[in-house]
């Protein structure tokens, strides 16, 4: 069992390592393609800011790992987490070497559910804290397109009368700022995931009966997607940093704002959001609000779909895998 455990923190370590290039590359696109800071200087800062916002809360952290199943009776619960974190890692990978902006939460999520209930069945997933999570997954990008809309119609009218060079400088300043505080709330929340699926894990192998997360667990989630931070994701970054519109520095702003209001809200709510999705839909909400038209609605229609199918794909993976570990 210790090995099964070992193996366990192991891989999940590699999920958040790929959550960090994949998923954090979105908490600093917007500054990267205004050049309000150099793409190295924008990465090292992800991952520091990263670091410190994992370390801080971990509200999320028991709600992956107490709400979705209870792991204390879910059967062959240590193999549940290690398909799951397999199926999250294989659809990360696919959806990165693609460029496309899908989501890690939903991922790890989708991967949760559907190894609990190739497992065990359907009975075996908690269903009023599974829809609670859905609900939060389902509600964030909307709250952010609407609240990136008001925030970036207000800077219009208070700074659209004036030239495009008075303007665009000191919010390339302030995007300086946002950067590392959008960075610093993806870790309040991103990393909380991984966290909860390793103590999962922990409390299924018999090493722990708490949803307490151990500091040793958050010091290396935190460590790990520090890392994949300063690895980049530079697809991801061309993807949402210019294909959905043309960013500019007040709207990368008005989007880097939003993004860690309404992320920061969610973790103080002890919910998991989507990172990929709040920062992407605050900035078509900003570029709807410029002109609704400069919006690159083609590549909105692929996050979107991006959004439908990763959770059923990721969870059918899941439950693949793990009926083969249980053959």
């Amino acid at each position: 069992m210790l090995a099964l455990i070992v193996l366990v923190v192991i891989l999940a370590l590699c999920f958040d390592f790929t959550n960090g290039f994949h998923d954090t590359a979105n908490a600093i696109a917007t500054s990267v393609s205004t050049r309000a800071l150099s793409p190295r200087f924008a990465v090292f800062l992800a991952g520091t800011m990263n670091l410190i916002g994992a370390l801080t809360f971990t509200g999320v952290a028991k709600t992956i790992g107490g709400k979705i199943a209870d792991p204390l009776h879910v059967p062959h619960g240590t193999i549940v987490v290690l398909a799951a974190i397999i199926a999250a890692i294989a659809w990360n990978l696919f959806t990165w070497r693609a460029g496309i902006p899908s989501s890690s939460s939903h991922a790890l999520i989708g991967a949760l559910s559907g190894a609990v209930i190739g497992a065990a069945g359907f009975h075996a997933i908690n269903y009023s804290g599974f829809l609670s999570i859905i609900e939060a997954l389902v509600i964030s990008p909307l709250a952010a397109f609407c609240l990136g809309y008001v925030i970036m119609w207000i800077f219009r009218l208070l700074f659209g009368a004036r030239s495009l060079h008075r303007v665009n400088r000191p919010f390339r300043y302030l995007q300086m700022v946002t950067a590392g505080v959008q960075a610093f709330m993806h870790g309040t929340n991103d990393a909380q995931k991984t966290m909860g699926i390793i103590t999962f894990a922990l409390i299924a192998g018999g090493f722990q009966t708490t949803m307490n997360i151990p500091f040793w667990v958050k010091l290396v989630c935190a460590v790990a997607m520090g890392c994949g931070t300063a690895t980049g994701g530079w697809r991801i970054i061309k993807t949402v940093g210019s294909k959905i519109i043309r960013i500019e520095p007040m709207n990368g702003f008005a989007s880097d704002l939003t993004s860690s209001i309404i992320i920061f809200g969610f973790t103080l709510l002890k919910l998991p959001v989507s990172s990929t999705h709040v920062i992407s839909s605050s900035i078509m909400g900003t570029g709807a609000a410029k002109r609704f038209n400069q919006v690159h609605w083609g590549v909105a229609g692929r996050i979107v779909i991006a959004w439908l199918i990763t959770i059923p794909i990721s969870g059918c993976l899941a439950a693949i895998i793990v009926r083969l570990f249980l053959l």
